[in-house]
């Protein structure tokens, strides 16, 4: 129980330091290829922490490899077509501090206030097999779909970043 609770607060503190780089930084590329990657791996982490294989391995697959790939292209698409290096600026972090710790707030008060923790989930071979069929039946198309929005979203950056010959 220490190693995994010591393993939380490792992740929880490279999360918020993370997600302060990528707001933080003004350099927009090092946001997105530094800061937000280490930010969606440790949020992997913390599912796999909580015995959640399946969010892990989406986490990792999903966003911190498919949204910080198109990100990138997208960066690399707008730098081309601007033809200089894109510079971020925070200008409201006073309120955004604010807000933030509202929310904080808001949601420790939630969890104090938490009724009793729900029944235990059913076995995860069940759920495996419940998740699968939910895939292939009603949501496969929506699925194969997003696959090729992806696609055809990082063959398009691709296009217009390359150089003209």
């Amino acid at each position: 129980m220490i190693a995994e609770t010591v393993g939380f607060w490792v992740m929880a503190v490279v999360l918020v330091g993370g997600s302060l780089g990528v707001v933080l930084t003004p350099n927009l590329f090092h946001a997105a290829v530094l800061y937000l990657p280490a930010a969606l791996v440790a949020t992997g982490a913390i599912f796999w922490l909580l015995e959640s294989p399946f969010l892990f391995g989406v986490q990792l697959l999903l966003y911190a490899g498919g949204v910080v790939t198109v990100v990138v292209f997208a960066i690399m698409l707008t730098e081309r077509l601007v033809g200089a290096s894109i510079r971020q600026g925070s200008r409201f972090v006073f309120n955004g501090a604010v807000l933030a710790a509202a929310l904080f707030v808001g949601v420790v008060g939630f969890i104090v206030q938490r009724a009793a923790p729900p029944a235990p989930p059913a076995p995860a071979g069940e759920q495996m097999v419940a998740l699968g069929r939910a895939l292939v039946g009603p949501f496969g198309a929506a699925l194969q779909l997003l696959a090729v929005l992806l696609v055809a979203a990082l063959l398009g950056a691709l296009y217009f970043a390359r150089a003209e010959d």
